[in-house]
């Protein structure tokens, strides 16, 4: 097969110029690089922060901005608009997407500004459709929010100055974007109604999901959404810098390709050094470079790492260490030094294994990191906001601490949002979180027009010169599901045009994107969509006749008509990169957004909340499969045991299709399996609504999230009948094998004391694999424990040396509105606290599914939530992310319970 070789190392904040976060700050600051001869270098100038007003398009409203910022976040700042989330205000405050704003403000420079050769403004980040001016003087104009703009203010620049900002509306923009595209149309135009949104968002490099999506809000916000700032220098200015780490396999030796772009403002070139040096990988090394226009802007390096040195590589999580080791670069021209930067490289291979598989028709499709096969596991990343300056570092390290906790390695960042912010990667990178990264095209065709194409390749410049140092990227993708889009004719295309559609495809995912990625970033594989069928779907011309083949690249599976228990329903692919189900959030959650009229499931927020077509009827019918819904007389009692039912049936669906897929790793059946990757749609949300999220918009983990820590473990037990017969498998991602016995345990609903027990003879579990290590027939089991499926489960575990190893799992017999003998547990709990540590202890008279514990809006997370009670006693630990009292704890504490065809809550 053919086997790519990708490697990679980190240069942490790489790519980017000088720039400051000014969150709070009313001055300019400026930021000097000091030459050796003790003259500045250059000056950097930043604009971010307060200082700025924004005004609409008549002037009747003006309001002081902050920025990096959107207008809605400045208006709700001022009082002009209440929390844009509440109840129905996305379409009451539709207008402001509706208007153009303009963005101002007055700053000072030092009075010898004028003596730079050149002056430079830069803007990391406009949103989207703007046109600049300084001092009056039309800078230039912008129409991606995905692109770096770059203006020379030169001649324009002065001591005091004078900055507008003029935006256009995105949505008007788009919508004439669209019309005055002629020669054919570019589906879809609008959304559906379901989604209250706004049409053509194809036709702007815009946040797609900003118009609306089937989880999200329409808010097409404008604004300086990233930094801003003036530039001066006299002879060079570094605009990106990245390192890339080769391993060299015949010489087993790390080397890194340094590589640094510049704006050079003479037209000679320029004689100079580069001095590259690790200081604890004892490797130093000084290049003769010329700077220059053009070819010569770019200067490329390799640094070979000291033999002598021993280079410990960066992995996944779970799978070894994040190590990172600290790298300088200097530039000096005639002795004067220019550029002195210090950043982290962390050093690590990639390989996109595609190669036939025995016994199965097609190709591998999986992910090998520092020659390691990696089950790749984990979930889809979504915009955490509407407004992306909410989106602060306390969000990111909450969401993705918590990825890391429920034992997850990988998260897809899904191409209809935004490319995240430095400090996202920077953070995945510290994680050993893997990033399958998407370029911001999803769910629609796309024009190729002249311009609309040299827009994209800027953008695509910018973005792979931005990330491409980072090793949690380990792919690009160029888009979300449009080749399944063209393949299955989503938008109802005739054949007789079709061919027009599928040349743009190629136009712009393969002419434009992947040659450009391919010119900026050799290191690690591209893919030209998800779903695909990758080498395949090259073979047939990039767009193949099924994206979903399951013996081919990865697939997208959802079904929401079959019941979401049976396994037997399920692709067994190669790769899952996206399935799921819908819950609602948490009650404490939907409450801070709802008024007392909204809580019931017939309510009309909570069907202007579900924006996915009968979205409510499909989670509810699902529910009743397997549950009774609640028939309470208090009409909020029966919604917040409909939400609580929601989160169980949505936590057991994802957990039957995960587990299918772990178990399907080592295995070929009827020529399908190897499945080598488990990313569950989706991990985070972005506002308070139902959708496929584990973590409600808050950060606070539904039931999904509590389980997932458990059947993403490293090692796991799963169980699974196949006519009339229970499998268990045992499933490894450690690289070594483990000796272990699994216990196997029956109970009656009705007692907490197993029924019958069983423990295997020991049997080696191979590394890296999964594999079946019991069997027996369900009903002769049954019949050894007198046992019947409406009165008994099934709990099993695995043990090394008496140990536990991993979760204690659980097979069902039967629905559980069908369980006999199931009681009120009278669950009786306890709070304490010892040297900071909260506890919560738990005593209970009889088994209990689905326990689960609420804090409603105390901010936090416990232990293990959600869980199967079969012990009298388990003991919890509650993680506050804010200071707490144990009376506090105490007061707000709920349990609620599962038994028969009720609910039971418990408050303390």
């Amino acid at each position: 097969g053919d086997v790519t070789r990708w490697s990679h190392a980190l240069v942490s904040r790489a790519g980017m110029a000088p720039s400051l976060t000014l969150l709070a700050a009313a001055a300019v600051v400026v930021a000097v690089a000091v030459g050796s001869a003790g003259g500045p270098a250059a000056r950097v100038h930043g604009l971010g922060g307060r200082g700025w007003e924004i005004t609409n398009g008549n002037g009747s409203v003006r309001a002081p901005a902050t920025v990096p910022g959107t207008v809605h976040g400045a208006l709700l700042t001022r009082g002009l608009l209440r929390d844009p989330y509440y109840r129905f205000n996305d379409e009451a405050y539709r207008w402001v997407a509706l208007d153009n704003w303009t963005y101002t403000r007055t700053f000072t420079l030092p009075p010898d500004v004028r003596k730079w050769k050149r002056v430079n403004l830069v803007c990391d980040g406009l949103d989207t459709v703007a046109t600049i001016l300084l001092n009056n003087v039309t800078l230039g104009t912008a129409n991606n929010m995905f692109r770096r703009y770059t203006f020379d203010c030169t001649d324009v620049i002065k001591e005091r100055n004078y900055i507008e900002v003029r935006f256009v509306s995105a949505v008007l923009y788009a919508a004439k974007q669209s019309a005055a595209h002629s020669p054919y149309p570019v589906p879809p135009d609008c959304p559906p109604p379901q989604q209250n949104g706004e049409c053509h968002v194809n036709f702007i490099r815009k946040e797609q999901s900003s118009f609306s999506w089937d989880w999200g809000p329409s808010f097409p916000t404008q604004g300086i959404w990233k930094d801003i700032r003036i530039e001066m220098y006299d002879i060079c200015h570094l605009t990106y810098l990245t390192a890339t780490s080769v391993y060299d396999e015949t010489r087993q030796r790390w080397s890194v390709e340094i590589e640094s772009f510049y704006d050079v403002v003479s037209s000679q070139l320029i004689k100079g050094e580069l001095t590259a040096s690790i200081p604890s990988l004892h490797t130093h090394q000084t290049y003769k470079i010329g700077l220059g226009e053009g070819e010569y802007s770019r200067i490329k390096v390799r640094l070979n790492v000291n033999q002598n040195a021993s280079v410990d590589p960066w992995w996944p999580h779970g799978h070894g260490n994040q190590t990172g080791y600290n790298m300088m670069v200097i530039v000096t021209v005639g002795g004067e030094r220019l550029i002195d930067k210090s950043f982290m490289v962390y050093f690590r291979t990639v390989e996109l294994i595609q190669e036939p598989v025995p016994g199965s028709p097609g190709l591998s499709f999986y992910f090998k990191i520092n020659g390691l096969p990696i089950f790749m596991k984990g979930s889809n990343w979504i915009p955490a906001d509407a407004f992306l300056e909410r989106v602060t570092s306390d969000v990111l390290q909450n969401l993705l601490q918590s990825t890391v906790d429920a034992n997850m390695n990988a998260l897809r960042v899904w191409g209809g949002g935004v490319y995240e912010q430095d400090a996202f990667y920077e953070l995945c990178d510290k994680l050993g979180i893997m990033i399958w990264q998407d370029f911001m095209f999803a769910c629609a065709l796309y024009p190729t027009g002249k311009s609309f194409l040299a827009s994209v390749k800027e953008e695509i410049t910018h973005q792979v010169r931005r990330l491409k140092s980072h090793p949690s990227i380990i792919i690009w993708s160029g888009n979300n599901e449009n080749e399944a889009a063209l393949a299955t004719n989503w938008f109802h295309i005739s054949q007789s045009n079709i061919s027009l559609y599928l040349d743009d495809y190629v136009q712009l995912y393969v002419s434009t994107i992947r040659e450009t990625v391919l010119k900026e970033d050799r290191n690690r594989p591209y893919i030209t969509s998800s779903p695909t069928n990758g080498k395949e779907s090259v073979q047939e011309h990039w767009v193949a006749r099924n994206p979903y083949d399951v013996h081919y690249g990865d697939v997208h599976y959802y079904s929401y008509d079959t019941d979401c228990w049976d396994w037997t329903h399920f692709p067994k692919p190669r790769f899952a990169s996206e399935y799921g189900f819908q819950s609602w959030p948490s009650f404490s959650t939907v409450e801070k957004v709802s008024a007392a009229e909204d809580w019931s499931f017939n309510s009309s927020f909570v069907d202007h909340r579900q924006h996915q077509v009968a979205g409510n009827k499909l989670l509810l019918n699902q529910i009743q499969l397997h549950f009774q819904l609640p028939q309470a007389e208090d009409p909020l009692q029966n919604f917040q045991s409909t939400i609580y039912l929601s989160q169980v049936m949505q936590a057991e669906c994802i957990k039957a299709q995960t587990e299918f897929y772990r178990r399907s790793r080592s295995e070929v059946v009827d020529g399908q399996g190897m499945t080598m990757g488990s990313l569950y749609w989706q991990l985070n949300d972005i506002w308070q609504a139902p959708s496929w999220a584990s973590i409600e918009y808050g950060g606070k983990w539904k039931m999904l999230h509590y389980f997932a820590r458990n059947f993403f473990a490293p090692v796991l037990p799963v169980a699974f009948e196949d006519d009339g017969t229970l499998f268990i498998y045992g499933i490894s991602d450690l690289s070594r094998d483990l000796q272990l016995v699994l216990q196997v345990r029956v109970y009656q609903w009705s007692s907490l004391e197993p029924a019958c027990a069983h423990t295997t003879e020991p049997f080696t579990l191979k590394g890296s694999s999964a594999a079946p290590v019991y069997k027996a027939v369900t009903a002769a089991l049954l019949q050894r424990c007198s046992c019947t499926r409406n009165r008994c489960v099934v709990a099993f575990h695995l043990e090394d040396q008496g140990q536990q190893r991993g979760p204690v799992n659980y097979h069902l017999l039967t629905s559980l509105k069908d369980a006999h003998t199931l009681r009120d547990p009278h669950i009786n709990a306890s709070v304490s606290e010892h040297g900071g540590v909260y506890s919560v202890s738990l005593h209970s008279s009889s088994i209990a599914p689905y326990v689960w514990l609420d804090v409603g809006n105390i901010p936090g997370r416990f232990s293990d939530n959600g869980f199967l009670m079969l012990q009298h006693n388990k003991v919890l630990t509650f993680l506050p992310r804010q200071p707490i009292s144990t009376s506090q704890l105490q007061a707000a504490l709920t349990i609620r319970t599962l038994h028969a065809s009720t609910l039971t809550t418990h408050t303390l």
